[in-house]
């Protein structure tokens, strides 16, 4: 792969309960086990910042389909939820993702067909095909 970009970004304390800080500076934030998960909650976690790339990736690779397909989309919005939970061994975990997909000016087929589009070009969705339980959801206004 030819690389465009790279991101760093460097965990410390103890994982889930600790800070994670990008190369740049612009994420620098405390991290802490959910309350659901019998931690003190408060701050931010893995998950949910895995659920705002994931979400953001989407909508960019969803506005890109729409404007090559010159779809007269009004209005766009993608809320990634990430669910954690054990995996089949019962020894670890793994995420399932379910992204739902806001779609103004287009009729449902129309917008089912761009969501599934972006869905093959997002990096994210890449990354999660065939490990990742990913289910989408559309709806227009």
């Amino acid at each position: 792969m030819k690389t465009l970009y790279t991101a760093v970004a460097t965990a410390t304390g103890e994982g889930r309960n600790g800070h994670v800080r990008s190369s740049d500076g612009l994420i620098d934030a405390e991290l802490a086990t959910p309350r659901e998960l019998g931690g003190p909650g408060g701050s931010t976690n893995p998950e949910q910042l895995f659920a705002a790339g994931y979400s953001a990736c989407f909508l960019s690779a969803l506005k890109r389909v729409a404007r090559e397909a010159k779809a007269p989309v009004t209005d766009a919005a993608v809320t990634a939820e990430v669910g954690l939970g054990p995996n089949a061994s019962a020894t670890g975990f793994q995420l399932a993702v379910t992204l739902v997909v806001e779609l103004g000016g287009i009729e449902q087929q129309l917008a089912e067909q761009l969501t599934g589009q972006a869905h093959q070009v997002c990096p994210y969705s890449n990354a999660t095909r065939g490990n990742v339980e990913v289910t989408l959801e559309v709806v227009t206004a």
